[in-house]
């Protein structure tokens, strides 16, 4: 049985070198799939995964262990990161429509979507965005997302709720968008 975060961490933290690269290899999958759901583009969620652990060095002393897991204070500072990033990216993009158009090139890339659902989550806000991503992408409990979140399990149940139903809500109003003039939903 390999040990838990909360002990290789310790080692970590004491000068072991390799210490840090056990929960690096031990997470990194984890956190990348998590990065990837938030981040704008497949290369940003490698930049979010990078900052993510870099993060975890810079805050070393206040790392919240979640019964001996340090994955949830990862998936955590992934998602701030993410958001961070997006929001840089908007600033970015913001800054270049306010230059002189050039010559426009078509990028191969455009002609695929993160799909329906990722589109509709991106839309959330960054709470609601969290509270889905840990409890229901990443399969963390309410009560470990609410030490985590550093509040009652009684209000990640709720804000969770409120998030799922304006999930479904997004969802439903683009599928009713694509749905052509005079097509009633049939199901």
């Amino acid at each position: 049985m390999s040990a838990i975060d909360e002990d290789v961490w310790a080692a970590a933290l004491s000068g072991d070198g390799d210490a840090f690269g056990v929960l690096f290899d031990r997470h990194r999958a984890r956190v990348y799939r998590h990065s990837r759901g938030l981040a704008p583009s497949w290369s940003d969620a490698d930049d979010v995964v990078a900052v993510t652990f870099l993060e975890a060095w810079r805050k070393r002393d206040h790392i919240t262990f979640v019964d001996g897991s340090m994955l949830p204070w990862l998936l955590r500072t992934a998602t701030f990161t993410a958001n961070n990033l997006r929001r840089s990216s908007r600033r970015h993009n913001a800054a270049l429509r306010r230059l002189p158009a050039g010559p426009v090139q078509s990028d191969h890339a455009d002609l695929f979507d993160d799909g329906e659902a990722m589109t509709a989550m991106k839309e959330l806000s960054p709470l609601d965005q969290e509270v889905l991503t840990l409890c229901v992408i990443e399969d963390v409990s309410t009560e470990d997302a609410a030490r985590l979140m550093r509040v009652r399990v009684g209000t990640i149940k709720s804000r969770l709720s409120r998030a799922k139903e304006r999930l479904r809500a997004a969802i439903d109003e683009s599928a009713s968008a694509l749905r052509p003039e005079g097509v009633n939903n049939v199901l």
